[in-house]
């Protein structure tokens, strides 16, 4: 679609304004004439003559589009009743493109959306799909399946998915999504949470869980895609709290969430306090905070209000809640959950909001291995292995003039979180010796000899760092 309208008409209708490309679909180029109508029809939500509309669709027809709902005749025209759009996508098992159904946007329907709103691809979807652990299982739950992006996506790596959600509309068009695609191996179930699935048990949930705080009083629009009826951050508590109860031994969880900062507490920490009470091994990211206002006017806007008396209304109401609770800020971010086959060992909280490279999914597959082989050495077996640096790593140096003697070293990470990791003299030299033949030890008493310190010592120091640099994906084994 980029390349049908261009890049600015693309960024324009990012921020809600389709004039752009509405201008470059009037002449689109030779070839591309079906898909500029189709564009035209389920992405800008303009009425297209039906005539034109039979051209780009000659198989189903407008017949057969009216049949399914996906138009509505209007005189000599026909007029979308959703977004229909491409999607494609690589992972760990090839090239795969889509087309996705949803509701019409508000740039279409120029106004509020519906309650029952039923949301397509976006930035939520694509941070969800783009984590997803591909590692195969036979059971795979989708909890508020929305579209049924996600459960689309499990369905390549499952051999069985479940997909739910609390909008029976949600469910009818997440199911044409799947008969669209050719996807034969999701069953689609309504109601809500965890409700539909009692006591089966996953070695792999997913949820982009209706997570947006809204205030719980009259007037205020409760959106199905986005609000889960409960109180606050309630609801990722108790997505929290359902999935160690529906995870076999060494499943995994993953969900997107928002939590509060309340007063001087740590909103990080309230989330750790939640998987803390399960039990389950834990991965927390904290990408971004927001404060109480901007959070409020990001989703009002998200709901198709536009500045004046009702957003001014819907403004007060949220801040009168966030008042109430003690809430100065609101977090987001993404958490990977694991149920032990034995026990605990894994509780890491951590805020990494800059730039991450790509391929988060196998990144934090291979972090969750690297822990469980770093967590069950000895630091003498540690000591023994031989280890070697990635090959996305980089090390940098900064030096100040005529100086021979590095004044900073920094290692960087060019995929997954895109880490940097500051580097004094004794880790740079471990490091730069980690080929694979010799072990940590090995290194640690050359590099001892060097500086004329205690081996042991020295050992004790670099041991730590090591085991994180291996979860972290800077060493591998």
């Amino acid at each position: 679609m980029d390349a049908l309208w261009g890049e600015a008409a693309a960024a324009a209708l990012h921020r809600g304004q389709r004039v752009p490309a509405m201008r470059a679909l009037l002449k689109p180029a030779p070839g591309d004439e079906a898909l500029a109508t189709l564009a035209s029809l389920f992405v800008l939500g303009l009425p297209v003559e039906a005539e034109r509309a039979g051209a780009a669709l000659p198989t189903l027809g407008v017949d057969g589009a009216v049949a399914l709902d996906l138009v509505r005749p209007d005189g000599d025209s026909v007029v979308a009743l959703l977004d229909l759009r491409p999607y494609s996508f690589v992972d760990s098992l090839g090239v795969v493109s889509w087309w996705i159904a949803s509701d019409l946007g508000e740039l279409s329907i120029v106004g509020p959306l519906r309650e029952d709103h039923v949301l397509g691809v976006g930035g939520a979807s694509t941070t969800l799909s783009g984590i997803m652990i591909g590692t195969r299982v036979e059971n795979a739950l989708d909890l508020g399946t929305g579209c049924g992006i996600q459960a689309m996506h499990a369905a390549r790596h499952a051999l069985r998915v479940i997909a739910t959600d609390i909008s029976a509309r949600a469910i009818r068009i997440a199911g044409f999504n799947a008969a669209l695609n050719g996807i034969p191996n999701i069953e689609f179930r309504l109601g809500s949470l965890f409700d539909p699935v009692a006591d089966e048990r996953f070695g792999h949930i997913l949820s982009n869980p209706p997570f947006v705080i809204t205030p719980r009083v009259a007037g205020v629009p409760a959106y199905e895609y986005r609000d889960g009826g409960l109180v606050g951050d309630a609801l990722v508590a108790s997505v929290i709290a359902g999935a160690a109860d529906r995870l076999q031994p060494g499943g995994v969880a993953q969900l997107l969430g928002n939590w509060e900062y309340r007063g001087g507490d740590d909103g990080l920490e309230r989330v750790g306090a939640w998987v803390d009470a399960t039990g389950l091994d834990a991965w927390v990211v904290e990408r971004e905070v927001q404060d109480a206002a901007l959070y409020a006017e990001t989703w009002i806007r998200d709901g198709g209000t536009r500045p004046g008396p009702e957003f001014d209304r819907l403004y007060g109401a949220w801040l009168d809640d966030f008042e109430a609770r003690g809430v100065t800020s609101v977090g987001f971010g993404y958490l990977t959950l694991r149920r032990p086959v034995d026990k605990r060992t894994l509780r890491r909280l951590e805020r990494l909001g800059g730039p991450i490279g790509s391929g988060l999914g196998p990144h934090l597959a291979a972090s969750l291995a690297a822990h469980d082989w770093q967590s069950a050495l000895t630091d003498d077996d540690l000591g023994r292995a031989c280890l070697t640096v990635a090959g996305d790593v980089t090390e940098e140096r900064h030096y100040w003039p005529g100086s021979q003697d590095p004044t900073v070293m920094t290692l960087r990470q060019g995929g997954g979180f895109g880490r940097s990791v500051p580097l004094d003299t004794a880790l740079a030299a471990l490091v730069g010796a980690c080929d694979g033949e010799l072990s940590v030890r090995a290194i640690t008493a050359a590099i001892a000899q060097l500086l004329e310190v205690d081996e042991t010592a020295l050992l004790s120091q670099l041991l730590p760092v090591v085991r994180e640099l291996v979860v972290t994906g800077f060493l591998a084994v």
